[in-house]
């Protein structure tokens, strides 16, 4: 029987979501049935259940991997047995679906759940923020904090490919010198907590040029101090804000170093239609890095859809697997590989 997790009100997801059957959906013209693979449980899938955004859709869930199981008329590029990743909010936590073909990106059944499960908003927010803010060349430098998160582990792996040298800023742990292995395997140039970070002389004493870039999901006074390591000119680009603090920047940084603060949210770059074109290109690039093993999805483990409350309490408990991707597997092709 179909079923899909579901609430009527915001607040707590463990309290307000709950599991219900539900009819196959109808096929309009233009749209294909879907039985989901896989779904990610995202930061911002829990703050839109919590009311934090302002959106509300039946079901949850942003991304997620899908097989298409029947075809509506006028469906044109889609077949039965076809995986797609849906190319906007549809609600994933579900066991079926029904989309617009328009809606829906083809990808190669070789690519793993993990990575086609996640394809949607990390990697392309990363990819777009190298890319459009400064032009970057090989040998450059960029400075992000919350590097061990899942966006953080992508940046790594795209400079890395690209040539671009990285300085990753974490938060102080138990296990702090294995999370620093495990980035500099991935391509991390250096590693500092924050504490460190904050007295490090890499730049001033020349052994690394200053940043141009720098990529921001913490706030407060992470945000600061990577405003105060950026090069002339440079660029804090803020994508999230996980310690929930104000940013503050020094006045002389911005009348003085010409530094520039921006903001990026991925959704407002699909919704714009100039960017078609380049948004074809872009999944071209990360598809085959991610099929080649040149990309490789964040850490994850896979949890079955009947114990979904056991992902959704560890994204929000900070004693859970922390830097690791919780996925919603629907038990038609599980894999539980970390």
């Amino acid at each position: 029987m179909p079923s899909r997790l579901t609430y009527s009100k915001s607040g707590d997801p463990i309290e307000v979501l709950r599991k219900e059957d539900c009819p196959l959906p109808n096929l309009e013209d233009g749209e294909v049935l879907l039985e989901m693979l896989a779904a990610p449980v995202n930061p911002v899938d829990i703050n839109i259940i919590q009311g934090k955004y302002p959106m509300h859709t039946e079901a949850p869930g942003y991304e997620g991997v899908a097989r298409v199981v029947k075809v509506g008329s006028h469906v044109e590029n889609l077949i039965v047995g076809d995986h797609v990743v849906p190319m906007k909010y549809v609600g994933t936590w579900r066991t079926h679906l029904a989309l617009p073909e328009a809606v829906l990106l083809k990808v190669p059944k070789e690519l793993g759940l993990a990575e086609a499960a996640t394809l949607a908003i990390n990697p392309p927010t990363m990819y777009r923020m190298l890319k459009d803010y400064v032009q970057l060349q090989a040998g450059d430098t960029v400075v992000q904090n919350g590097a061990n998160s899942a966006c953080g582990v992508i940046a790594i792996q795209l400079c890395r490919i690209w040539g671009i040298k990285t300085v990753n800023v974490i938060r102080d742990r138990p296990d702090i010198g294995k999370l620093k292995n495990f980035l500099k395997d991935l391509g991390a140039t250096y590693v500092f907590t924050e504490e460190e970070f904050a007295k490090t002389d890499i730049f001033k004493s020349g052994a690394l040029d200053k940043p141009l870039l720098a990529l921001n999901c913490v706030g407060g006074k992470s945000a600061t101090q990577l405003v105060r390591q950026l090069d002339f000119g440079g660029v804090l680009v803020t994508y999230g804000g996980m310690s929930m603090e104000p940013i503050s920047v020094p006045t002389s940084a911005l009348i003085f170093r010409d530094i520039r603060l921006e903001g990026f949210n991925i959704n407002r770059w699909y919704e714009n239609e100039d960017n078609i074109t380049e948004r074809a290109k872009m999944y071209t690039d990360l598809i085959s890095l991610l099929s080649k093993g040149e990309l490789k999805a964040p850490p994850h483990v896979f949890v079955s859809f009947e114990n979904y409350k056991d992902a959704i309490k560890n994204t929000l408990s900070k004693n859970g697997m922390v830097g690791k991707k919780y996925i919603l597997d629907y038990g038609v092709q599980f894999n539980n590989k970390m």
